[in-house]
């Protein structure tokens, strides 16, 4: 299978006309950044998260809109959509099977179903920093309480989406290892991450274990660098 690198989202979902689109889990709206730029048109783009939008023009944008809402239970009515969309959340979810068959009923029959979501298996060097960064994080938010699970593995992600009772799905690699893994900035900015992450798990009882796995991760992070975990992308229709 051929991976897409930057930029080749337009190849993916360029033939797409997206008609009233659901973007769920939202967060900051990067994924409608691409969404809106790839698909070949579209009337509308709805971003849904748990959480408060974060403060982000994208959502200010005419034809954008935000609602805080539980993907558990959309308020939406049956079949109000032509494309639904999750992207790199799928390890968010503690009632996973629940959100994707709310994502399925406001999906209209014929309309696209998008997922997009790293994976940890067969990953260069680099990439493997991001994903023991994030599955560090995830540790650290799940003893905290929060539901975040580590990098599903590629077959995992497609059992999930082939469980889904959605047709002819089409699977896509998208990498981007354009960006320099040594990248100042990037790596500056990551190290930033794993001080907040130190400072939100300094009372948990195996702190001394994170403290040490933090202490590995920033030596990884310098000598080996860090590019983006590789995603498996799939589109299908709704019978």
């Amino acid at each position: 299978m051929a991976i897409f690198k930057e930029g080749d989202f337009e190849q993916i979902l360029g033939n797409i006309s997206g008609g009233r689109v659901l973007d769920v889990a939202t967060g900051d709206g990067s994924f409608i950044k691409i969404l809106k730029k790839s698909l070949k048109d579209y009337i509308e783009i709805v971003g849904v998260d748990i959480a408060k939008k974060a403060v982000n023009a994208v959502f200010e944008q005419k034809g954008i809109s935000f609602f805080r809402m539980d993907a558990a239970h959309l308020a939406f009515d049956h079949e109000s959509f032509d494309t639904v969309c999750i992207s790199n959340s799928l390890h968010h979810f503690s009632s996973l099977s629940q959100v994707l068959a709310e994502m399925k009923r406001v999906l209209r029959v014929g309309g696209h179903y998008i997922i997009s979501e790293m994976y940890r298996d067969s990953q260069k060097e680099t990439q493997l920093t991001h994903v023991h960064l994030h599955d560090w994080w995830a540790q650290i938010d799940t003893a905290l309480g929060i539901t975040h699970y580590e990098t599903y593995n590629r077959q995992q992600i497609i059992d999930i989406i082939e469980g889904l009772g959605v047709d002819a799905w089409t699977f896509y690699e998208y990498a981007n290892l354009s960006k320099d893994p040594h990248d100042k900035k990037t790596i500056e900015e990551i190290m930033g991450y794993i001080d907040k992450y130190l400072q939100r798990a300094k009372d948990l009882p195996n702190y001394l274990s994170l403290e040490q796995q933090g202490h590995k991760l920033r030596q990884q992070l310098c000598q080996v660098g860090i590019q983006l975990a590789t995603c498996l992308i799939a589109i299908g229709k709704k019978n």
